[in-house]
């Protein structure tokens, strides 16, 4: 009896931390496009400014 509730405690952690992670690495790559699309934004800012 005590190995099954292991069993399911283990499995719920190990979901848990698969989620997680995957939190993680979408919060990260949302930061990553943002830096992104603000230097790019303020390149073609620039560019502008430069033909007018």
């Amino acid at each position: 009896m005590t190995g099954l509730g292991t069993e399911s405690s283990d499995l719920l952690h190990h979901l848990l931390m698969d989620r997680a992670i995957k939190a993680v690495i979408v919060v990260a790559a949302l930061g990553i496009l943002a830096l992104g699309m603000t230097v790019i934004w303020r390149r073609t800012g620039r560019a502008k400014n430069r033909l007018d």
